[in-house]
């Protein structure tokens, strides 16, 4: 679509008013029945606890020190943490100020953290400045957070309309424009405008939403909407056709979510004229969260991704309303409004406005998918002794939020998780830098793949799994996987990962089982092999050819057997920092390959007890 197209579209677009918001009715009406809402209770319970917390605090600062630490020691968490608590804030007071029009305390609040945050030096956080860059350069860059920022004030403005003093109202007005729409742009291309992953539709999303909601000049919202089109038809680019997120669920949450949240206040501008949810990609991209899950709020969490998820709900269910085979998640598992630990407003906001009562089933039902772009196959399994789920992985080593990690797999079982996923850790320079496979979450080393000649799995698209065989079906899935080229290792000529869940009615309350079968094939002898097997659990040898990997209930857990002629097991316990910087323990259950020759055949069996 060229600049001409747009602004004939522009021209015609609807008013930018609150039935973008409420299109069953009036704002007043909705925050009123709100409070009498079943749905809606756990959430508004969960807000006024946290307006309760913020009583006499103050304002957390943004300190120079504070400021500039990232640059000095690559941490973030001490800039981000006060950052995000403002960001906590403003939400907690715009969700209470609208559903309490007379609290007079909790508007003031609010336009104390509106008016402070138009004071901070940059909606930036400083991680992702560029590393060299002049006080005047700052409010030029935009990021992920300031983006959102602009979006979330602007909505603020729609939502509050004139309870906001006019001066407030005015200079919000004049640091969005400043901050986000001139330099978007003045000063572009930004990176991430032809990126292929969350940065695009986060970014370019929340500036287009802003304008979509601020910008009265007609010639310039064309001109924003030209290049935040451009960027959404990039980030649809990193998708195949399978609609798989390679970043993990998280991560669909967050891209496809600020996605989303744009492409409705478009289409319902332009009057459907333009409308991202008519494109099968859209369609099949909004299928992926209910593909993702394996066993309760465990999920399949390759990359960057946590173990347990929650969803939003809002999205979750505006996702359903437009497409038939989107399923509605369980209700348990709902994301609490404290959650997000980066209090993003448009999912907060749409986890109120969007969630609708109906009908849903207590837990996700059996299914298995397997999706080829991505190279996964995930699993449910339910039978009468629990849920199941397994999980396993090809592709390269080069993926968005890259780990390597080709031929990994993750079992769990009545909630807990046996054969893990170490998922995303703590964000710090070095995470993002050099160092970066030197850390167990991202490097093989700390996943369920072989280690050859004391080699771990090399970083780059070069260093890739071939797909030989792979279904989902009713009785049994299977992956097959050559794995040769995803380590440098000069001698390896071939390694055939087999993966096989079996879940045919069994014996012993229908227990579902897997088999994995690693063939390889060497030039000469490898020096030593090891097959490695990442979990939570404290494995126990139970006797030659047996490890158990026990649960939390007595008699539950996974048997892990194999052949003691051919391999001999080592059990150590490591540590690492996960995602919100805390130090957590996982076991490496290391099997020796006692004597490695030219050829070799390790079979392994983790069956559910």
């Amino acid at each position: 679509m060229n600049i001409q197209e747009l602004k004939a579209i522009v021209e015609n677009m609807k008013p930018a008013d609150l039935s973008l918001y409420y299109p069953q009715g009036d704002a007043a009406a909705f925050w009123s029945e709100a409070g009498s809402s079943e749905v809606l209770q756990a959430s508004l319970s969960e807000i006024r606890a946290e307006a309760r917390r913020l009583e006499g605090q103050p304002i957390p600062l943004l300190t120079y020190s504070l400021f500039t630490l990232f640059r000095q020691t690559g941490s973030r968490l001490e800039y981000e943490r006060p950052y995000f608590e403002r960001r906590r804030r403003l939400n907690t007071y715009v969700f209470l100020s609208l559903l309490e029009p007379e609290n007079a305390a909790a508007l003031e609040q609010l336009t104390d953290i509106l008016w402070a945050i138009c004071d901070e030096y940059t909606w930036c956080v400083p991680a992702h400045l560029p590393e060299k860059h002049e006080a005047a350069e700052i409010n030029r860059h935009i990021d992920l957070f300031s983006s959102e920022t602009g979006f979330t004030l602007s909505e603020c403005l729609l939502l509050l309309g004139e309870r906001l003093p006019l001066l407030l109202r005015s200079r919000i007005r004049s640091e969005v424009e400043n901050r986000i729409f001139r330099p978007f742009l003045a000063h572009g291309p930004y990176f991430w405008e032809t990126s292929t992953h969350n940065w695009a539709a986060v970014c370019a999303g929340s500036v287009g939403a802003a304008a979509l909601l601020l910008v009265k000049d007609k010639d310039m919202l064309a001109e924003i909407l030209l290049k935040t089109e451009s960027s959404m038809n990039y980030y649809l680019q990193g998708f195949g056709a399978d609609g798989a997120c390679q970043e993990g669920l998280g991560y669909w949450n967050y891209g496809f979510g600020y996605f989303t949240y744009y492409s409705d206040l478009l289409r319902a501008r332009s009057g459907g004229t333009l409308d991202w949810f008519k494109q099968e990609k859209v369609a099949q991209i909004a299928r992926f969260q209910q593909q993702c899950f394996i066993d309760g709020s465990n999920v399949a969490n390759f990359s960057d991704s946590v173990p347990r998820v929650r969803v939003h709900m809002g999205l979750s269910h505006y996702l359903a309303d437009v497409y038939p085979d989107v399923l509605r998640p369980p209700s348990a598992l709902r994301a609490p409004f404290t959650e997000d630990h980066c209090s993003r407003f448009a999912p907060a906001l749409r986890n109120l406005i969007w969630t609708r009562a109906g009908e849903e089933k207590e837990s996700w039902e059996a299914g298995s998918s397997y999706l080829p772009d991505a190279a996964w196959l995930v699993a449910r399994h339910i039978s009468a002794a629990g849920a199941f789920g397994f999980a396993a992985k090809g592709g390269h080593n080069d993926e968005p939020h890259n780990h390597n990690d080709l031929g990994q797999f993750i079992l769990s079982g009545r909630g807990e998780i046996f054969a893990a996923d170490l998922g995303s850790g703590e964000y710090t320079a070095d995470y993002f830098g050099a160092g970066r496979y030197g850390y167990d979450c991202n490097g093989s080393q700390g996943h369920s793949v072989p280690i050859i000649d004391g080699q771990y799995q090399g970083a780059g698209r070069e260093f890739q799994a071939t797909v030989l065989y792979a279904s989902a079906a009713e009785a049994k899935d299977e992956l097959m996987l050559e794995l040769a080229r995803a380590y440098p290792v000069a001698g390896l000529q071939s390694l055939v990962r087999s993966l096989v869940w079996h879940k045919e009615e069994l014996p012993r309350l229908e227990l579902p089982r897997l088999e994995l079968t690693d063939t390889y094939r060497y030039d000469g002898a490898p020096a030593s092999w090891t097959e490695r097997f990442v979990t939570w659990r404290r494995p126990e040898v139970r006797e030659p050819g047996s490890v158990r990997l026990p649960g939390a209930a007595e008699g539950n857990g996974v048997e892990v057997t194999y052949n003691p002629q051919i391999v001999r097991p080592e059990i150590t316990a490591h540590v690492y920092q996960d995602h919100y910087g805390q130090d957590k323990v996982w076991h490496s259950l290391d099997f020796q390959v006692l004597q490695p020759g030219a050829e070799g055949v390790l079979l392994f069996t983790f069956e559910f007890l």
